[in-house]
């Protein structure tokens, strides 16, 4: 689990107003702290080093340290709101946490081995990355930056599945609690489709020509 410690304020100028004036400003993102037994809580967090977490995959996996004036919180993020055309961030979303409480969270999935693998090196094949994330329930303090799935010694054909993931104790993968047809597909490697063109592809053409002149 990553260490990410962000610092923000009580906002107390609230409504779509407030918010864009906050954003010119541009040393401030507008957000809210919601969850637990607190009420929501809208907040305006340090923009310069908000910016510099997000730019890290396990920023989105991981217990933020949220400092509202002084006061810290643990929390995730649920969601950003981005503006359409521009890369910025428009809104934040953060949920408590209580590291007594489980959370449900995507985490990545890194595919690692892809230069070793019998199916793609030895045996030509491709790899298809069915799923870039997954879904997982565990307390905070178990919470992985990622989950990884080793492909060096999968072949040709193979197709691998939420069951086939190793996990960290205390770590659930969430789909799989609701039975076998939920165990989902992750990834396969398969034999590469033939694609038209080319010699051959030239060929087949002058062949088909001559079998319609006949």
């Amino acid at each position: 689990m990553s260490d990410f410690t962000l610092n923000a304020s009580v906002r107390n100028d609230l409504g779509k107003g407030a918010s864009r004036r906050l954003r010119r400003a541009n040393l401030q993102v507008p957000a809210i702290v919601y969850g637990g037994e607190q009420a929501p809580q809208p907040v305006s967090v340090e923009k310069s080093a908000f910016y510099k977490a997000i730019e890290s995959e396990s920023f989105f996996s991981s217990v933020i340290n949220l400092v509202i004036d002084g006061k810290s919180e643990q929390v995730v993020v649920r969601d950003l709101q981005r503006h359409p055309y521009k890369p910025l961030v428009t809104h934040a979303d953060f949920l408590r946490v209580d590291a007594t409480h489980e959370i449900t969270i995507n985490v990545p999935l890194h595919v690692v081995g892809e230069e070793k693998s019998k199916g793609i090196k030895d045996e030509g094949g491709e790899l298809h990355v069915l799923s870039n994330e997954i879904q997982i329930s565990c307390l905070p303090k178990d919470l992985p930056d990622f989950l990884e799935v080793d492909i060096a010694d999968v072949e040709l054909g193979t197709t691998l599945h939420l069951s086939d993931l190793k996990v960290p104790a205390g770590v659930t993968l969430v789909d799989l609690t609701h039975g076998e047809d939920h165990d989902n597909a992750i990834l396969s490697i398969t034999k590469p489709k033939v694609r038209g063109g080319g010699e051959e592809g030239e060929a087949a053409e002058g062949e088909e020509g001559e079998d319609q002149g006949e």
